[in-house]
C-alpha cells in the first residue's frame, strides 16, 4: 500500500471515528480548567485581555489609524487571530503523546487522533477569539458581507496544515523533548516572519526590502493570516491570487504526506520509549 493510499485510508477511519474525536477534544478543553475557581470563563477573559490591550496600546496611546478601512489595532488582531490558533494548537499537539501515555500503550487504540483532538481543543478557543474580533469590527464601523464566510475556508486549510505539521512533531517529540524547545523557537521566529503586526504595503513600499517579499510568501502562514484579513476586513476571493493558492495547498498536502510517512515509520516504537 503506497503513502497515497494510506492519507486515503486514514481519512476515512478519522471519519468513522469522528464522534470519539468530538469527545475526546471536548473533554481535554474541560481539563485545562481543572482546578481553576473561574473554569471555563478564562476562555473569554484570555482573549478579551488580549483585544483589550490592543485596543488601548494601537487604538489610544499610539492612535495608529486605520488600514485597509478598519482600525489598525482591529487588522493586528484578525492576525493574532490566526496565529494563536496556530502557534497554541502546534505546541499542544507536539507534547501529546506524552501527556496521552496511558493511551498509546493500548493495542486496540487509534493514537494517530491524539494530534487532532489537541487541534480541535484549541479551535474551541479559536472560535471565541474570532467571534470577539468580528464584534469588534462590527463595532468600530466594518460592514459583514458574505465574504466573512470565506474565513471558514482558510480555517479548513489551517486545520489541515497544523494536521500534518503535529503528526510529525509529536511523533519526533516521543525520542527527543528539544523537538518542544525546537518548536517553540521556530515558532517565535515565524511570528515576525509573519505580517502579524507589520503589513505588506511596509516591505513593497521600500524597495531595499521588496525583494524579500517572495521568500515571505513561502510562509504557509502568509496565506492564512492575510487571507483571515481578506475575508474580514478587505475582501477578495482567494482564487485571486492562483499561484499563492496552489503553492500553499502544495505545501500543506507535502506536509500531510511527510506528517504521516514520520508517523508510520515511528508509531511501533512509541510504548517502548513512553
Amino acid at each position: 500500500m503506497n503513502i497515497f493510499s494510506e492519507t486515503a485510508a486514514f481519512a476515512r477511519d478519522l471519519w468513522i471515528r469522528r464522534g470519539m474525536i468530538a469527545q475526546l477534544a471536548a473533554r481535554d478543553f474541560q481539563n485545562r480548567y481543572t482546578g481553576s475557581t473561574l473554569g471555563f470563563v478564562w476562555t473569554f477573559i484570555q482573549p478579551l485581555t488580549m483585544v483589550a490591550i490592543f485596543w488601548f496600546v494601537l487604538g489610544v496611546v499610539f492612535d495608529a489609524g486605520a488600514l485597509r478601512g478598519a482600525p489598525f489595532f482591529a487588522y493586528v488582531l484578525v492576525g493574532i487571530s490566526a496565529w494563536n490558533f496556530f502557534s497554541e494548537a502546534i505546541l499542544m499537539s507536539t507534547g501529546v503523546f506524552q501527556e496521552y501515555a496511558f493511551l498509546v500503550r493500548k493495542v486496540d487504540f487509534k493514537i494517530a487522533v491524539l494530534p487532532i483532538v489537541k487541534i480541535l481543543s484549541s479551535l474551541f478557543v479559536h472560535a471565541i477569539f474570532l467571534g470577539l474580533v468580528m464584534l469588534l469590527l462590527l463595532l468600530t464601523g466594518t460592514r459583514p458581507t458574505t465574504w466573512w464566510f470565506q474565513t471558514l475556508y482558510y480555517l479548513a486549510g489551517l486545520c489541515l496544515l497544523l494536521l500534518g505539521t503535529g503528526l510529525a512533531t509529536s511523533s519526533l517529540n516521543v525520542f527527543s523533548k528539544d523537538v518542544a524547545y525546537l518548536v517553540n523557537v521556530l515558532l517565535q521566529f515565524g511570528f515576525w516572519l509573519t505580517p502579524i503586526i507589520w503589513h505588506v504595503g511596509q516591505v513593497e513600499g521600500r524597495s531595499e526590502w521588496s525583494w524579500c517579499l517572495r521568500y515571505l510568501k513561502l510562509n504557509p502562514m502568509f496565506y492564512i493570516v492575510e487571507g483571515y484579513r481578506k475575508s474580514l476586513i478587505n475582501p477578495a476571493p482567494f482564487w485571486g491570487e492562483p499561484k499563492q493558492t496552489l503553492y500553499f495547498w502544495a505545501v500543506t498536502l507535502l506536509f500531510l504526506l511527510a506528517g504521516t510517512i514520520v508517523f508510520k515509520r515511528l508509531k511501533p516504537h512509541f510504548a517502548d520509549v513512553l
